[in-house]
């Protein structure tokens, strides 16, 4: 097993090398559209380089899939692999607000193993380690125990009218925030209706069932990592009380979709 203290103080420092560049501290920053609505900046370069050379220190034998670095489809034949988004919610990050996060998971046999969320503009650490549970800031978390669908919290700007019976929390750009706001028991669900990848949600499904939460995709199905297309339909992240409601209530929508 890795270090996990070294693996912390990289990730640390990538949140670090991140949070210098940020333009909500006052800093100058340099983006632009990778495609249209996707804005990558200088900075998600910056922290993917210093993932790729440190993490490659750390443990040599993992592959490698981040955002930021053109998929080399070898991967799938290692058993270890690194799953990193440089900057999750960039778009926060590029307009001066706190909602984005550094995510870093080492995925073995398509599980995540280890996952760390870095979002020094929060003042936020989080951390998760199959079987020994997680942590925010050092502290151990318990995930939303909710047991009524009807009121649930969602981090969400707006509700659409057939959810007006849920409440509508803060909702950072980052999803793998919002996946840890569940973990936290700071919200009670959350869920994506869209095809989504791996490096966005492997360090933060994580933390979330290691905290208790329920963890699947958005018809109910399992996750697996380091698949030769890294993308799922959605993810469900929620109480396990309300999963099921929280499936059927999201299932037709989620067919006409697909």
């Amino acid at each position: 097993m890795i270090d996990r203290s070294h693996l912390q103080t990289i990730v640390r420092e990538a949140g670090r090398i991140a949070h210098s560049r940020w333009p909500g501290a006052g800093h100058a920053l340099k983006s632009w559209d990778k495609t249209p609505g996707s804005p990558v900046s200088e900075a998600d370069l910056e922290v993917d380089r210093f993932f790729k050379r440190e993490l490659g220190r750390l443990l040599p034998s993992a592959a490698w899939l981040s955002e930021e670095t053109a998929d080399d489809k070898l991967r799938t034949q290692s058993g270890l692999i690194w799953l990193v988004d440089p900057i999750d919610g960039t778009r926060d990050f590029v307009r001066g607000r706190a909602g984005w996060a550094v995510s870093v998971a080492l995925v073995s046999a398509g599980r995540p193993l280890v996952g760390m969320l870095a979002a020094p503009a929060r003042g936020e650490e989080w951390v998760a380690v199959a079987g020994q549970g997680a942590t925010l800031n050092g502290a151990p978390i318990r995930a939303s125990q909710r047991t009524e669908f009807s009121g649930a919290r969602v981090p969400t700007h707006a509700l659409p009218s057939e959810d007006s019976d849920l409440v509508a929390v803060e909702q950072p750009n980052s999803i793998a925030l919002r996946i840890a706001m569940v973990a936290a028991d700071r919200a009670d669900l959350v869920a994506t209706l869209r095809w989504g990848y791996e490096w966005d949600i492997a360090a933060a499904t994580l933390i979330a069932r290691e905290a208790g939460a329920e963890v699947t995709d958005a018809f109910g199905g399992p996750l697996a990592y380091n698949k030769h297309d890294p993308r799922d339909f959605g993810v469900l992240v929620c109480s396990p009380a309300i999963h099921a409601a929280a499936v059927e209530r999201l299932a037709e929508r989620a067919k006409a979709l697909r």
